[in-house]
């Protein structure tokens, strides 16, 4: 590395440093203790290496002697809103906004020095903006997604019973999201479904989500739409239903689930990890699946295909937390009894607070 001929820079590229350094703290602190996301604080922790080894390739302690705080113009100035932190999402925002102004700073002025460093916290400060997204994009819904552990997909013709006593009875049993999955219904049958099942969902505290409808989740005011790989893309889906619903994906391999750590989506589905009667695949994912999501998924995410009671322990031994289900629920004489037992049998989530909102933000 050659020495820099302006011994300025080296100013900028400290101050730069100790602000993104600062920052990356602030966030992962933010989600660890309040909002108990460990992939989300492993996600920040990496970054924090990263950009740590890419300083020491930079060799960044030559940088200390040039430090002059007190002859820093910059620390006698302030604004009103610096002083100010209404809340702790404010105080996040406030720092990822910080982080992120940081990298770039340390990218364009560390072009001097090396490019190919620069070039590395380039694509820190790019994976930063998801982190910040999935951080700062706080509402209710995502708040109501990290408690969630058990999702049933409703389908009519899968209920051995009216699927209305199915799902009512689901949701004062336990179920956190009821995904409305109906791909034959004509339009105003399933608008008004959907319709019965947001008072429902909203009444118990649970999610709404509408399978490959973004127009339906938005016209009932769902909490969010879930689409398969073969569906609408996620960007596109969050057109339609915003940034404060929830927009799911169905992952099958870690190919596609490491490209949906960063397409926009809040949470993915995993699988099918065993044989299912209501959806037929040529190919099963499996619990080898399962546990390379536990170990990379940095999304919270659902196990899927085939889950009942019997096979619920496996799961959990490959690392899930939460599961979806559809026939163990909807063709059983007790649906409330499947689900008090699904739930019995997954392990204790620390999730942060929660309160449900008079309506959904």
């Amino acid at each position: 590395m050659s020495p820099s001929p302006d011994p300025n820079l080296y100013r900028i590229l400290d101050a730069a440093a100790n602000r993104a350094r600062e920052g990356l703290r602030v966030v992962e602190d933010y989600v660890r203790f309040h909002n108990n996301d460990a992939n989300l604080a492993r996600t920040l922790k990496e970054l924090r290496h990263r950009l740590h080894d890419c300083l020491s390739r930079w060799r960044s302690d030559d940088w200390l002697p040039y430090r002059d705080t007190p002859g820093d113009v910059g620390t006698t100035i302030s604004t009103v809103s610096e002083g100010e932190r209404a809340d702790l999402l404010v105080v996040v925002r406030a720092n990822a906004k910080r982080v992120g102004e940081a990298l770039r700073t340390l990218e364009e002025f560390g072009k001097v020095l090396d490019a190919d460093i620069a070039r590395d916290v380039e694509r820190i400060r790019y994976e930063f903006y998801e982190v910040e997204r999935q951080a700062c994009s706080e509402s209710w819904r995502h708040r109501r997604l990290r408690q969630s552990q058990l999702y049933l997909l409703l389908t009519a013709a899968g209920c051995k019973r009216p699927w209305d006593q199915v799902a009512q009875e689901s949701l004062a049993a336990g179920v956190d999201v009821i995904q409305l999955r109906e791909k034959e219904l004509p339009p105003r049958e399933l608008l008004a479904r959907a319709e019965k099942l947001r008072q429902w969902t909203r009444d118990a505290g649970a999610l709404l989500i509408v399978n490959d409808r973004p127009d339906v989740a938005v016209c009932v005011d769902a909490d969010g739409v879930h689409v398969g790989q073969d569906d609408w893309p996620v960007d596109a889906a969050r057109r339609v239903v915003g940034l404060e619903r929830l927009v799911g994906l169905s992952t099958h391999n870690l190919d596609q689930l490491t490209a949906a750590q960063t397409s926009g989506a809040d949470y993915l589905g995993v699988g099918p990890v065993f044989a299912s009667g209501t959806k037929q695949f040529t190919n099963f994912a499996g619990l080898e699946y399962v546990a390379q999501a536990a170990k990379q998924a940095t999304l919270p995410w659902f196990a899927i295909g085939g889950i009942d009671v019997d096979n619920v322990p496996q799961l959990v031994d490959a690392g899930a937390t939460r599961v979806a289900v559809s026939g163990a629920v909807c063709r059983s004489d007790d649906p409330a009894g499947v689900v008090r037992a699904l739930r019995a049998r997954l392990p204790t989530m620390s999730v942060g607070p929660t309160d449900a909102p008079d309506s959904a933000d």
